[in-house]
């Protein structure tokens, strides 16, 4: 797949995008004065990720279309899930929302604590786009192929480490499928966010990371060596590199992520603020940042995005159990 197709599937995405309804240069505000104050938006990561990235482009464009500011709040830690927490205690009256991912459909079947019901306890605005992941390893590292990793992973089981941004988060789960599948044991090393995992692999703290694409400065420069990603095909910026389905596995992950509220907002407001949200993905400068992290699409709107949550949960249930994994005591 060459940069070319890339470049022209986004593109089609922002097409469609544009096609469903958006002609008018300024959203219509189906609630009297909504909003008539900033919106709080709560990313439960750390900082100056692609997805950091890609919301701070679409909330100028929201901005524009609104009139008010859209504040970004990092609150990274407790396995994602802060935004989560924030949203079921506020109100539902549009001013505070929060990306919504796998792993707050997740992590309800990892405890016996009383948590969140993860449909109906949120209202699901709009699906967004997914995460780049991969695995990496440093450059001066013995292993220079996937093959290298599972055959070292194999002679010496338990012994090498690699990081994920979390506990029971969509790369750990798809890592330990993975390693389940090949039959070999490495010890997992979460952390709070993907640059942490950097940070521990160029202090040689660990063997490798396994995580969304903070890797890719340092792919880039020369400092770590791709061995897989974890997308449908090849990436351009990454040719050498092969993907799951090339290694055997017949899996794609990019975990995708949207837009949520509390439960109970009123529909109006949804909609005012699903078109904002819509305009302003398919924006040239937001397809730009997704071209430049090479982000997949995968726009859905309300109705939509909370089916897709729906199947979802019976998917995470069963992998929760499978793979046997708990938080309690952790």
């Amino acid at each position: 797949m060459n940069k070319r197709r890339v470049v022209d599937v986004t593109r089609r995405g922002a097409l469609a995008l544009g096609a469903s309804g958006l002609v008018t240069p300024r959203i219509a505000r189906a609630q009297a004065g909504f909003p008539d104050r900033p919106i709080r938006f709560i990313i439960p990561w750390p900082p100056g990720s692609s997805l950091d990235a890609l919301f701070r482009s679409m909330f100028e464009v929201v901005r524009r279309e609104l009139g008010q500011q859209v504040i970004l709040d990092s609150r990274p830690g407790a396995r994602g899930t802060l935004g989560a927490q924030a949203v079921l205690q506020a109100r539902p009256d549009g001013y505070l929302l929060a990306q919504q991912h796998l792993s707050i459909l997740r992590h309800p079947f990892m405890t016996r604590h009383a948590t969140w019901d993860p449909i109906n306890d949120f209202t699901y605005i709009m699906q967004v786009s997914g995460f780049l992941f991969g695995t990496a390893v440093r450059s001066d590292s013995p292993y220079r192929s996937w093959q290298d990793l599972i055959a070292a992973a194999r002679a010496r089981p338990g012994m090498l480490t690699y990081s994920t941004s979390g506990v029971a988060t969509s790369n750990h789960i798809a890592m330990e499928d993975i390693l389940a599948r090949e039959g070999v044991q490495m010890t997992h090393v979460p952390f709070r966010g993907a640059q942490e995992g950097v940070t521990a692999l160029l202090g040689k703290q660990i063997d490798c990371i396994a995580d969304a694409q903070a890797w890719r400065p340092n792919v880039e420069n020369g400092e770590f060596r791709l061995l897989s990603v974890w997308t449908r095909d090849r990436l351009p910026a990454f040719p050498d590199a092969p993907t799951l389905r090339e290694l055997g596995y017949d899996m794609v992950v990019t975990s995708p992520y949207g837009i949520a509220g509390p439960k109970g907002m009123d529909p109006g407001v949804v909609r005012v603020l699903h078109e904002a949200f819509r305009k302003a993905l398919s924006d040239e400068s937001t397809q730009q940042v997704m071209r430049r992290w090479e982000l997949p699409m995968e726009y859905l709107g309300p109705e939509d995005y909370l089916a897709f949550a729906r199947q979802r949960v019976a998917y995470e249930r069963e992998m929760v159990s499978r793979l046997q994994l708990s938080i309690d005591g952790s």
